[in-house]
């Protein structure tokens, strides 16, 4: 099997759903690879055929991204989408697994692993947590909709990645300009990311959203203390999402085995904007080395 080139093929998922599964390697403990919000399974592709020679690396398209099933019923939150790494987990025979999430992925590896213990090896989360930044959330939701229409080619989708995206290689946004738009009939281009993401469920009002987010924040804290598999909380040195105090308090009070790494050069995006230093980074904790 080619380590550099995944091969692709749909999984069942949760609610009826079928997921866009990526697969760099099968042998060894598989590491799991849980995108951000807005993203794909296309962001590890720096990082993934590192490690495939010691694990079986596999990546998700999460619901409603990439080439994976939209929910027609709008279940986007992090317990239904860690009900879809269950349903994954089923359909592989995935008995024991490292989970690495980044930012949404985090949040639904939280869920995962406080729900499945027994099923953890290790645990990464990048860049994520029970309490964000609402500057970066704001700044990402922003962004979000600025990103919502149409583009005459890749080539002008990947002019708002270079804005939104500042420290990442311009290679690395052009390849993911091409993975994160599907062409339509008339010739136009439109992201793959489902836009019911970026409206507010059906009859709720922003207030009673906001009263959701901080009820989900709650459970989420609570299930960081249920984690008790080595976990590794990863920071962008640069990042307006996860605070420097609040990974701090993860990595120390919180996760019963926990430990933090902070990623210089990097912003909320960090195995995009420094992917060597997020590589040393998970290295020394998947691997042992220093």
């Amino acid at each position: 099997m080619d380590q550099s080139r995944p091969t692709r093929r749909r999984i069942p998922a949760a609610d009826g759903l079928e997921l866009s599964l990526y697969e760099w390697s099968q042998e060894g403990t598989p590491l799991l690879l849980l995108h951000g919000f807005g993203n794909d399974a296309h962001v590890w592709d720096e990082f993934a055929p590192a490690v495939a020679s010691y694990y079986r690396t596999l990546a998700l398209d999460q619901r409603g991204h990439g080439d994976s099933d939209r929910d027609p019923q709008r279940r986007y939150d992090s317990v239904s989408m860690a009900r879809d790494v269950e349903a994954v987990c089923e359909a592989l025979d995935l008995k024991r697994l490292v989970l690495v999430g980044h930012s949404m992925g985090g949040r639904v590896g939280i869920r995962f692993a406080a729900r499945n213990p027994e099923k953890m090896a290790g645990f990464v989360i990048v860049d994520s947590g029970a309490e964000l930044d609402r500057r970066g959330t704001t700044r990402i939701r922003l962004e979000a909709e600025e990103a919502q229409q149409d583009f005459a080619s890749p080539r002008e989708f990947e002019a708002l990645l270079q804005r939104n995206y500042p420290a990442t290689r311009p290679e690395i946004l052009k390849r993911l300009s091409h993975h994160w738009l599907r062409e339509r009939a008339d010739g136009r281009f439109e992201p793959k990311l489902d836009p019911a993401f970026r409206k507010l469920p059906e009859g709720m009002s922003r207030e009673d959203f906001e009263k959701l987010a901080e009820h989900d924040s709650r459970e989420l804290k609570q299930a960081l203390k249920k984690i008790p598999c080595p976990t590794l909380v990863v920071r962008g040195a640069a990042s307006d999402v996860l605070s420097p105090e609040e990974a701090d308090s993860i990595a120390d009070d919180t996760l019963p085995n926990g430990s933090l790494a902070v990623v210089s050069q990097a912003g909320h995006s960090v195995m995009l904007d420094n992917p060597e230093g997020f590589l040393d980074a998970v290295a020394a904790f998947v691997f042992g080395e220093d």
